[in-house]
């Protein structure tokens, strides 16, 4: 790359008798002052090139599976919720194969409560074609606890996934990470529209029943995903006990440094038994809907 400096100042001055390469005619008081550099043919990247690189650049995923599970109970009475079968596999075996299909290749599991029968079942993570690693937390901790105690152990890289073990969905991590990319976050949240477990009654002013909708999807709000790209600097917002959701996000929000990706496709959380009921119909045929 040819670079070009030229002065505003005489090539060389005498100064006491002795030669110099030049002299400024005051002070040296910025090299602006003095020089103008011109750059020529200087490379220019492609921006969608450097995207794409970043995009598939993370490779670390955070997955917190610690919970008791107790809407899920008599079931989670003697088996972690991310073993609980969804459509013929445990619902947290879902999770590791969407990750390692998104490009994940290292994930930190932080468990809990009944933790062993996680760590018996999924071991290092060979199996399932990634790398896995456990940090033991306390159920009472919280995701703040979790996710603290997961990434202060294990995780280095300066971007990371960040997710609750608890969803089925299509989402793609290339994807939301553009998005934190773009709006310079520290966490992003992928976000979709929910759809309501009844059905509404449309009426008018005078009492009369012009209709009904069945479990509708509300259009005009957004529920969060739980899956959430992280910047290192969130360790900085996370609390020692108690929920990210609670404590974490409200702050960063205060400060515009909480991003949203609105994701269009396919969610199945599992929290409660009638929740297991409808994505075991969901997932019939192996499919999401």
């Amino acid at each position: 790359m040819p670079i070009r400096i030229q002065s505003k100042y005489s090539p060389r001055k005498t100064i006491r008798g002795k030669t110099s390469a030049f002299v400024p005619s005051r002070t040296l008081h910025s090299f602006h002052a003095q020089y103008r550099i011109l750059i020529v043919n200087l490379p220019r990247l492609d921006p969608r090139i450097s995207l794409r690189r970043l995009r598939n650049s993370v490779r670390t995923a955070v997955v917190l599976s610690g919970g008791e599970g107790i809407r899920l109970l008599p079931i989670t009475k003697d088996l972690p919720k991310g073993l609980v079968k969804v459509g013929g596999k445990p619902l947290l075996q879902w999770v590791v194969e969407w990750l390692r299909e998104n490009g994940v290749t290292s994930i930190v599991m932080g468990v809990a409560y009944l933790k062993d029968h996680i760590i018996n079942y999924f071991g290092n993570g060979d199996r399932f074609g990634v790398e896995i690693k456990y940090s033991i937390h306390t159920v009472q901790g919280g995701t703040g606890e979790g996710f603290s105690m997961a990434i202060g152990r294990y995780v280095s890289d300066d971007t990371f996934f960040a997710l609750n073990g608890d969803q089925i969905t299509d989402l793609s991590l290339g994807s939301l990470l553009g998005k934190h990319i773009e709006k310079s976050a520290i966490a992003t949240i992928a976000v979709v529209h929910p759809r309501l477990p009844f059905g509404l009654v449309k009426v008018d002013r005078h009492d009369n029943c012009l209709g009904f909708l069945e479990k509708p999807i509300l259009k005009e709000r957004f529920i969060s995903t739980g899956v959430y790209v992280f910047d290192r600097r969130i360790t900085r917002y996370l609390p020692r006990r108690g929920d990210i959701e609670r404590v974490t996000f409200p702050s960063l929000s205060r400060f515009h440094k909480l991003g949203i990706y609105r994701h269009p496709g396919s969610f199945i959380t599992v929290n409660s038994l009638r929740e297991l009921e409808e994505a075991e119909n969901q997932l019939k045929g192996n499919h999401l809907n």
